[in-house]
């Protein structure tokens, strides 16, 4: 079984210098590829200079995440590919784990590593932690980290389990399930697709995992960081989208409630005086109302599967139950 590490680049030269040179050291079993989402720095001149061995795809737009990675997967062969941020530093021996979970667990399509935060190296971080999960409307957690708390890492996540989605930071797929759900959605451009496919993949019958053994540091927001506007904007968008697509029961209750939620968060905004969030909530919202027609007609050609939510609303459970970790769910 072949793997190919696949880094997406868009004008990041300064994470290449910093970052690359782990994954080359500690990814001999592995093919190393680059794919180039137009970048107008001088990031494609470096890696050539720098990193002779390693093979660019250049892809003829930036397409975001998205697009970008299945622009640039098209032409791999690899059994397994290994999507990983160029903000991600990588550990000795962690594709070993990874690629004997392939081996040994034929329905098992998709897998996460742990994911630490690479500024503060005792703690999870906030883009995958220990394994992805979603409650009833759609919004997402992670054992580690739920909304802004984050779990310092005290082996309390150490056993390797079955997870509803795995993130984006460093995401494991065999080539045959990207095909075979027709790659991410590239209408999300960034944020939130890897939900949306892993939801496609648990509606199949796939199989998704947290392996333990397997560490990554992530530093987070190298590319829109939580203050931006554009992150709020996406998120909110993308997670409507994905629950019209892929969830099971009444899609317009489903729907209604969670615009009723996300009015609430456009208050909590407010009482922080984060304006320019609200109005991002308020454009996500219009965006969605417009991709509504189109979203539905998907969600008829698509499978849904019933019990995909482990808490019926994570909102409720840490505002008002105050669990704030996985472990009190």
């Amino acid at each position: 079984m072949n793997i190919a590490v696949v880094i997406l680049n868009w004008n990041g030269k300064a994470l290449l210098q910093k970052f690359l040179p782990s994954i080359i050291t500690h990814s001999k079993e592995a093919n190393i590829y680059v794919a180039d989402n137009a970048s107008t720095d001088d990031s494609i001149v470096f890696i050539k200079n720098e990193y002779p061995q390693i093979k660019i795809i250049k892809n003829k737009e930036n397409g975001g995440y998205a697009k970008g990675y299945n622009e640039a997967l098209k032409y791999l062969t690899e059994d397994i590919f290994c999507l990983v941020n160029s903000d991600i530093e990588v550990t000795e021996n962690w594709l070993t784990p990874i690629l004997k979970t392939f081996n040994t667990e034929e329905n098992t399509a998709i897998i996460q590593p742990k994911i630490l935060d690479y500024k503060n190296k005792a703690y999870f971080e906030y883009a995958g932690a220990a394994g992805g999960f979603i409650d009833k409307y759609g919004y997402p957690f992670c054992r580690g980290r739920i909304f802004n708390t984050i779990e310092k890492d005290q082996k309390q996540y150490n056993n390797n389990t079955n997870i509803f989605w795995a993130s984006g930071a460093c995401f494991f797929i065999r080539k045959n399930t990207f095909n075979a759900l027709n790659g991410f959605d590239e209408s999300f451009f960034a944020h939130m697709e890897e939900i949306d496919l892993c939801w496609r993949a648990y509606n199949l019958g796939y199989t998704i995992k947290y392996v333990a053994q397997s560490k990554v540091y992530h530093v987070g927001g190298a590319t829109l960081n939580a203050i931006n506007p554009k992150k709020t904007y996406l998120n909110f968008r993308n997670s409507l989208a994905t629950l019209t697509k892929n969830a099971s029961g009444n899609i317009l209750f489903l729907i209604i409630t969670r615009l009723i939620l996300d009015g609430l968060a456009a208050i909590k905004f407010l009482l922080e005086f984060k304006f320019a969030h609200i109005l991002a909530i308020l454009k996500a919202h219009f965006s969605f109302y417009a991709w509504l027609p189109l979203l539905l007609k998907q969600r008829q050609a698509l499978s849904q599967k019933k019990d995909y939510f482990k808490v019926k609303s994570i909102v409720w459970s840490y505002y008002i139950s105050k669990k704030n970790s996985y472990k009190k769910l």
